[in-house]
């Protein structure tokens, strides 16, 4: 991503905008896209966007605006359909009624008024101001917004006066001005929208990227694992051995628009009565997973490799989808397939693993990075390997394919990408994986309590048999018995700025959740099986630091927390529909 300014902080004004780009195979139509480029570089803007490269101490200064407007200056509406009856940004209400959830007397039609934004880096320690909090919003700054409507979020002023003054930079009219510190462990972070009600849209429709922080105690010197990645001002024919991997899934209309479902019926067949007659959102889908892989922007990429080591960081972009990942070598063989090479797993969400892990399968929930090693090394030139995913076109509960789930349909969301093996240009000196030394992994000291919460699913009140109606977290209370909030209720998760907790997350839904914490990066302590069983040690490649943790159905999911700032943030569930219909509560960081 090109910067504005090498002096003091690294300097960057991104937008948000509409373009068209190749997703679909060659001799298919373009698609119609929303993300994220330099505002001084029409030809940045991408979807994945460009990866922002930091350093560890030099801070990151982004002025993100939102460019969602046509050439005349007037608001484009969002490509699918926003479902209105949510509790959400509702910039309809003005400022008495933004973010909550509107009443309607008969069924509405899709919003199709000017869409908010608000970008969070995923996996930073990042202060309250920044952190892209999903209340803190911001319209376009077009000509034609109706006056009634509300231009910014709940908390977007109050921020921006915050850091205004801290920083001595203003925030102007839609756009949000965030600062990042960089101070902590280098890590594969990202960044994505994360606008209350419309998370699950705006990231469909384009906009997230990667995010790498390099350097401090906590990397590795350059040249011990593969690399170069790609850097700005690289020149043609430039050979990487590092490549960030978003692999995302998507249903596409044959025009090569994108699709996602208008309505509810798609997802259990329920085609109302909605509002008034029934409490069950009339678009809204508990998860949406899409028909086509895309990895990296492209349907069913190619990537030309040679017979060495090359780093291959992993994110999984997906809404809904638990991805299974493995190399073979026929994509179609008969689930499951036995893995042609060893995944070297070196590090996850939060940095550099104790030590390296040697797997045939990546288990990733949506949110979930994993940073691997490939060794290509002993691959004849000329032979074909595939990336293939085994997880279920259905939503993840746990278990093995084949015995517990079908695995994704082969022919399509079953593949990823194809790797074919060239001859080598560059000689090899990074360090075999099994020999690697990591860096030095400080585990977090003794926890000051024990924090008991819980994540749920309710049925309708009105129609009979229709579930869910809404996803919940809550909390388990002194009877032991979970009581179930929703996004607007009073704040129950309140530690202190220094304090380090156990946050037992007890899982009473039929699904497995990925879920997120925002500011920090913990570490996984055990599982247990609801109501009492053994407990079990965290997976090896789960025991460096991870922001996203999979809670297994009817399980406790313990995780150590440490708190390092104070201010409001969030805790929530990472499937996107489920986020964006109450699974994510406040958490408010109060000082010691």
């Amino acid at each position: 991503m090109p910067l504005d300014s090498r002096a003091g902080p690294d300097i960057y004004t991104i937008g948000v905008r509409q373009f068209r780009q190749q997703v679909l195979p060659p001799g298919r139509p373009a698609t119609t896209l929303w993300g994220y480029g330099s505002t001084s570089h029409a030809e940045t803007f991408h979807y994945p966007a460009f990866t922002i490269e930091a350093q560890y101490g030099r801070a990151v200064r982004i002025r993100w605006v939102n460019q969602l407007i046509d050439t005349n200056g007037r608001y484009l509406p969002h490509l699918l359909p926003v479902d209105p009856t949510l509790h959400w940004a509702n910039p309809t209400g003005g400022a008495k009624w933004r973010d909550s959830r509107p009443t309607f007397v008969s069924t509405p039609g899709p919003y199709e008024g000017p869409v908010p934004i608000v970008t969070h880096l995923h996996g930073g320690a990042n202060a309250e101001e920044s952190d892209g909090y999903a209340e803190a919003w911001y319209l376009p700054d077009a000509q034609d917004i109706p006056r009634d409507y509300a231009r910014v979020g709940s908390f977007y002023e109050e921020f921006a006066k915050k850091s205004e003054a801290k920083f001595g930079v203003p925030w102007s009219p839609g756009e949000a001005v965030f600062h990042y510190a960089n101070r902590d462990r280098a890590a594969t972070l990202w960044f994505h929208d994360h606008t209350l009600g419309i998370t699950r849209l705006n990231v469909y429709a384009g906009m997230a990227g990667f995010y790498l922080l390099r350097g401090g105690p906590s990397d590795l010197h350059e040249g011990v694992v593969p690399g170069p990645a790609p850097r700005l001002g690289d020149p043609a024919g430039t050979r990487y051995y590092e490549i960030p991997v978003v692999i995302q899934d998507r249903s596409f209309r044959t025009d090569g628009s994108l699709f996602y479902p208008a309505s509810r019926a798609l997802f259990d067949g329920f085609k109302g009565p909605y509002v008034p007659s029934s409490d069950i959102p009339p678009m809204w889908n508990p998860e949406y997973l899409g028909n086509a892989m895309v990895t990296n922007g492209r349907t069913w990429p190619v990537l030309s490799v040679e017979p060495r080591r090359y780093r291959f960081r992993f994110l999984n972009g997906c809404n809904a989808r638990a991805l299974i990942l493995k190399i073979v070598s026929d994509p179609l063989a008969r689930r499951p397939v036995p893995a042609r090479l060893a995944l070297w797993q070196v590090g996850s969400d939060g940095g550099f693993l104790p030590a390296p892990v040697q797997r045939d399968q990546l288990l990733l929930a949506s949110a979930e990075r994993a940073d691997v090693i490939v060794d290509f090394t002993s691959i004849p030139v000329g032979t074909e390997l595939y990336l293939i995913n085994e997880g279920p076109d259905a939503p993840f509960a746990g278990g093995t394919v084949g015995a517990d789930f079908a695995a994704a349909n082969p022919k399509t969301t079953g593949q990823v990408l194809k790797f074919v093996i060239k001859p080598l240009v560059t000689a090899d000196t990074s360090t075999p994986p099994a020999q690697l030394r990591l860096p030095r992994f400080e585990p977090l000291g003794a926890a000051d309590r024990t924090r008991r919460v819980s994540l749920g699913e309710v049925a309708s009140t009105r129609v009979p048999g229709v579930s869910p109606r809404e996803a919940l977290l809550g909390i388990i209370g002194p009877n032991g018995k979970p009581k179930l909030l929703g996004w607007a209720d009073p704040v129950t998760e309140n530690p202190s700025v220094g304090s380090t907790e156990i946050w037992e997350i007890h899982n009473l839904t039929k699904d497995a959740h990925p879920i997120h914490i925002h500011e920090v990066q913990f570490q996984v302590v055990d599982r247990q099986t609801l109501p009492a069983g053994s407990r079990r040690p965290p997976e090896a490649w789960e025991r460096g630091f991870k922001d996203t943790v999979l809670a297994y159905p009817q399980e406790t999911t313990r995780v150590k927390v440490r708190f390092g700032q104070a201010g409001r943030y969030l805790w929530h569930c990472h499937i996107l529909e489920h986020e964006d219909n109450e699974m994510m509560r406040p958490l408010r960081v109060v000082p010691a």
